[in-house]
């Protein structure tokens, strides 16, 4: 797959051959929603509780004595049918953690690439740089690129030639800067269009193809 490279000024530059083994790889919507899944399932904290009757402190005492008051037989005022008593089958810490073999989640990177790349909502930049590391120039060089769209903005490495592009994005509402090597599918499939210089590809490849 032959696709364009522009610059920052939205101009075309060039042309590079993406791999198709990436980028036209089979599209398998049932693989990327596991994953999508299984990522979602893993962000989740599970320590939500709440306290059972065992756990609510007081009522040791029997509020009155099992006969001849005419009122219900009741063995506790932590019961759960009192007002401030113990919780019935509630929610206690657990793990949402989803299993997922590296090779099947690596397919569905694959896959959701091969989508992008297939509806042109990957888009190659020569390199990402801007005059001023102001979010103002950011947001200017993005709309000649990507338009209107929301933008994943895929960053080759942590390094200085790099920092100006985060902070400027940084206040940016639909733009998110991403690793390459941290690319996922909830922001791959969460975001309009993937946005990514030269040099990301090189990542990208290096751990796909």
């Amino acid at each position: 797959m032959e696709v364009d490279v522009f610059n920052m000024k939205g101009e075309k530059v060039s042309t590079t051959k993406l791999s198709e083994l990436i980028y036209e790889a089979p599209i398998k919507v049932d693989l990327m929603h596991q994953a999508f899944v299984r990522q979602m399932a893993n962000s989740r904290l599970g320590t939500h509780s709440t306290k059972g009757r065992s756990e609510v402190s007081g009522g040791g005492r029997k509020p009155w004595r099992q006969k001849g008051t005419g009122r219900a037989r009741q063995g506790s005022i932590r019961a759960a049918q009192w007002v401030g008593g113990g919780k019935i089958f509630t929610p206690k810490p657990r793990s949402y953690e989803k299993a997922m073999p590296k090779k099947m989640r690596r397919a569905a990177l694959r896959s959701a690439l091969s989508v992008k790349a297939s509806e042109g909502e990957f888009v190659v930049v020569d390199e990402l740089k801007i005059d001023e590391a102001k979010t103002q120039v950011m947001a200017e060089a993005l709309q000649a690129v990507a338009g209107e769209a929301s933008v994943l903005l895929l960053v080759p490495e942590n390094s200085p030639d790099y920092e100006e592009v985060k902070r400027a994005s940084a206040n940016l509402a639909n733009v998110k800067t991403l690793l390459a090597s941290y690319l996922n599918i909830r922001d791959l499939l969460s975001f309009d269009k993937v946005v990514a210089p030269l040099a990301a590809l090189d990542v990208i490849e290096s751990y796909l193809g």
